[in-house]
């Protein structure tokens, strides 16, 4: 016989909704209730994604696959998917609560017994960065995408609450906080609205905020439109010391046409420019990007200019998406123009050009010290643990991963070995200005371990 009041938790989808599952789950704790992260429940929630069809595939398989292992369980499903369609959710096998408003979730769910108490989070559980949601909703109106109309309006957390938050959870040991949002570059726009400039609440405000609170942790912005990389933001990117040289700037294209046709908000030119402003203010930074191949209509040429301004760009890292049509938005009432064997080729050609730019972006940090936070040991190297770099790439060094998880430490990098950098920890009497704060601990740890 189980006990009571057991629950689970299962999250598909983006940064966005792995928070609000960390919230639900702090939620129903608070609640009594007690996670496991299989076996028979009495609380199931899938917090699901509908960014594209296969999204929803996803959601339904996982609702079905969580019923039939818990057919006595309440199945509460929530997530883009249970917005979009709670209908079509509702009649899935064991759902007994579909929840769509994603700003009542402790209202939602007080059948069970949870009450609207927490403010934010306190952990960030099977991770070792924190991501701390900071807005949500989306303005935009892109021919391709459905998020919009699941996550409309904008909402922004006041910078009070989030540096509350940050400060909780560099207090339980995370050493770097991602700060996620539908369109983090918005973040703000609502709580500046009418307001004379030197009272508003914008993204560069929040930065400049987190980046005085005390403790020690960096900070990464998890993605933002080029079209939002300007003076102020630029600024404080500059002066605020936490945030990481790394931006993820959305490219989706670089055909003006293409871009013009899927209604993103600059053109290639534009967002040349803006990568080579980051440039000017940061010391080698990391950029990443997507780009969605395939669009209706995309000729040859159009790919090609794609593959040219990933090249001027100079990517770390390119986040691939095959184009295919959404119900419910503009572009898929366009006709499919590029045959699927066209769509293949053009993500092998992409890849190619990735592999070359990383290769070229990792010789450049050779002999570098970067910043690394350790996540998980090395795979098929015992003794080794790997993490990520405050310039977004993984690095590998040797380390017992029990001593040293969750942890920042200044790496040299000697060497790239299939594909991965790998460096040693930096002389314990070295200075490094990054890792100021708490180095201490970390450097009794790398002792602790190269002496057991």
């Amino acid at each position: 016989m189980i006990s009571k009041r057991q629950f689970q938790i299962i999250t598909l989808g983006c940064k966005v909704n792995q928070y609000e599952s960390q919230f639900v789950r702090e939620l129903l704790e608070h609640a009594g209730w007690t996670q496991t992260d299989s076996g028979q429940n009495d609380l199931c929630v899938v917090n699901t994604c509908t960014v594209t069809h296969e999204a929803d595939a996803k959601g339904r398989q996982a609702i079905r696959r969580i019923h039939a292992e818990n057919p006595k369980a309440d199945l509460v499903v929530m997530g883009c998917f249970a917005t979009r369609d709670p209908n079509a959710v509702a009649q899935l096998p064991g759902v007994t609560k579909v929840i769509t408003d994603k700003t009542k979730l402790a209202e939602e769910l007080a059948p069970f017994g949870v009450l609207p108490t927490l403010q934010g989070i306190s952990r960030f559980d099977d991770h070792q960065r924190a991501f701390v949601k900071v807005q949500d909703g989306c303005l935009l109106n892109c021919s391709y995408c459905i998020i919009p109309s699941v996550r409309p309006g904008m909402r922004s957390r006041s910078i009070a609450d989030i540096a509350l938050e940050v400060s909780r959870l560099a207090e339980a040991g995370y050493q770097e906080m991602v700060l996620t949002g539908i369109h983090l570059g918005h973040y703000g726009l609502d709580l500046s609205k009418g307001l004379p400039k030197d009272k508003w609440s914008r993204l560069w405000h929040l930065m400049e905020n987190l980046d005085a609170l005390p403790g020690d942790f960096r900070i990464r912005l998890s993605s933002l439109e080029a079209a939002e990389v300007r003076e102020d933001f630029l600024k404080a990117l500059k002066q605020c010391k936490r945030v990481v040289p790394h931006l993820h700037l959305c490219l989706q294209a670089g055909s003006d046409k293409i871009l013009t046709a899927m209604r993103r908000r600059y053109r290639r030119d534009s967002f040349l420019d803006n990568c080579q402003r980051v440039r000017e203010v940061l010391d080698t930074p990391a950029l990443t990007t997507d780009v969605i191949y395939g669009f209706p209509g995309e000729t040859d040429q159009d790919f090609e200019d794609t593959v040219d301004v990933c090249q001027k760009a100079g990517f770390c890292k390119v986040h691939l998406f095959a184009y295919s049509p959404r119900k419910g938005t503009d572009a898929a009432l366009l006709p499919e123009t590029v045959e699927p064997k066209i769509k293949a080729a053009r993500r092998k050609r992409l890849l190619e050009v990735e592999a070359v730019l990383v290769e070229k972006f990792q010789t450049q940090m050779v002999g570098r010290v970067l910043d690394v936070l350790v996540e998980q040991p090395l795979e098929n190297r015992p003794g080794w643990v790997r993490g990520t770099s405050c310039r977004h790439l993984q690095v590998g060094f040797e380390g017992v991963y029990w001593a040293l998880k969750k942890q920042r430490f200044p790496i040299r990098i000697n060497k790239i070995e299939k594909g991965l950098l790998v460096g040693d920890p930096i002389p314990i009497d070295e200075p490094f200005a990054p890792l100021s704060q708490g180095s201490k601990l970390r450097r009794l740890a790398l002792e602790t371990v190269s002496l057991g």
